[in-house]
């Protein structure tokens, strides 16, 4: 018996060191794979029911395993479009067929790094046929309320339905000082007039037009100023919204707002100094300034002096680029200079990495020892965040790979040596009959 259990022994070395050898072989054959995890052996002793005459071999089982807890070194690339994930977490992807399905229906998988380029279709994709998933995100770059425990909502990235993009302008900002000496008793009467391009929802340039005229008392000074908005995309002789501006003289606060009131179709919010009124495009907020507050609209004795204007929107503009940064945001830029988010890539973790299954192109699925899947936003939680431009190094240690290579094959002619032996001394045991 005790012999017996001695050849099932070394049998289970050699097999044991196989695998091994199998788990070294694909290491060192992946060595210079981005994004590869490497395999690797638990090795576990098998014990049979001893009897205090004689002893008995149990031998060893191997199980073999991915280290996807392992984070392989982060190069940069001169592709915008090559991601890895710096720390914990792995990208969404699915393969070709889940490009036609929806939500759940679609084969999802996970991915540490991948360099992605645009196919026929539009559709960012790995040489291996990895396809990038991400949620979209409307006009103002927002996801809005997404599924994180499955990929529901997720959607392969697709950056040719955006080639050419016009942004209307939403907010307008001025930062403007009105003469003082203008609402004292004989000051002139006159207007004074702020043109403001804009870009409406064809991504045209129109003007809208703020007129100032100041109220001049008879004696003393008023601080106060009538102001009336022509939007000349539409009637341009026709205000679509007026305001009435109040100034203090006092001395802490001398030239800041002290009250607006809005008529004629704006209305102004205290809280956040804008002015909100509707153009023949759509509704337009222009911040002016809070009342006792630094910033937008000011009277001060000096020359009217419009010193900073801004807006938001964009013309028409063709796509140029697209980049990827640290919170997953997938942003379009264009010829224009205007830059435009149309994915969120999100992050994906589950309790137990090691429980993944291996698939090609260094992807990974879901199991039930992998436990369930979060998509967590880039950068928070325990995940990493997004790198772009960089590519994720295989983590294999090729000299600590050799190492276990001598060391497996010495244990595999070790328990050769074993099965020789004991096949001796069962041949010099039959001898003895004879």
């Amino acid at each position: 018996m005790s012999i017996t259990s001695s050849l099932n022994a070394a049998v289970s070395g050699l097999n044991a060191n196989a695998t091994r050898l199998s788990t070294i072989s694909d290491n060192l054959a992946n060595s210079e794979t981005y994004g590869y995890k490497r395999s690797d052996v638990d090795f576990s002793s098998l014990v049979l029911e001893q009897r205090n005459s004689a002893y008995s071999a149990g031998g060893v089982s191997a199980d073999a395993f991915k280290d996807v807890r392992a984070i392989g070194s982060l190069i940069s690339t001169g592709n915008a479009t090559d991601i890895a994930v710096a720390g914990r977490g792995l990208v969404p992807v699915t393969d070709l067929q889940g490009t036609t399905l929806s939500g759940d229906d679609r084969d999802l998988m996970l991915l540490p790094t991948g360099s992605f380029s645009a196919d026929q279709n539009g559709n960012l994709r790995t040489q291996s046929g990895r396809f990038l998933l991400g949620w979209p995100a409307d006009s103002a770059g927002d996801v809005g309320s997404v599924s994180r425990n499955s990929g529901g909502s997720l959607e392969p990235v697709n950056i040719s339905t955006s080639q050419f993009v016009a942004a209307p302008t939403g907010r307008i900002d001025i930062d403007i000082n009105l003469p003082a000496d203008a609402t004292q008793a004989g000051g002139p009467t006159g207007a004074y007039s702020l043109p403001i391009e804009y870009y409406d929802n064809l991504g045209r340039a129109q003007n809208v037009r703020l007129e100032f005229t100041p109220d001049v008392p008879g004696a003393g000074s008023s601080n106060e100023w009538d102001v009336q908005i022509f939007d000349d995309a539409g009637d341009p002789l026709v205000s679509v919204g007026d305001f009435n501006v109040t100034f203090l003289d006092t001395t802490s606060n001398g030239g800041q707002i002290d009250a607006v009131n809005a008529t004629g179709g704006a209305t102004y919010d205290a809280a956040t100094g804008l002015i909100s009124i509707t153009l023949e495009h759509g509704p337009v907020d222009i911040f002016i300034g809070r009342p006792s507050d630094n910033g937008g609209i000011t009277q001060l004795s000096a020359a009217f002096s419009p010193t900073s204007v801004t807006k938001d929107g964009a013309p028409i503009g063709d796509l140029q680029s697209v980049e990827i940064d640290e919170r997953g945001y997938l942003q379009a830029i264009y010829d224009t200079g205007f830059r435009r988010t149309l994915y969120q890539i999100p992050i994906a973790d589950v309790p137990n990495m090691d429980g993944l299954i291996a698939r090609n192109g260094q992807a990974f699925s879901i199991s039930a020892s992998s436990g369930d899947l979060y998509l967590w936003d880039a950068g928070t939680g325990p995940v990493g965040s997004i790198s772009g431009f960089s590519l994720m190094e295989s983590t294999v240690d090729i000299a600590a790979e050799l190492t276990d290579l001598i060391e497996t094959q010495r244990a595999y002619s070790s328990s050769a040596k074993i099965v020789q032996t004991v096949d001796e001394m069962l041949q010099e045991t039959t001898n003895l009959k004879r």
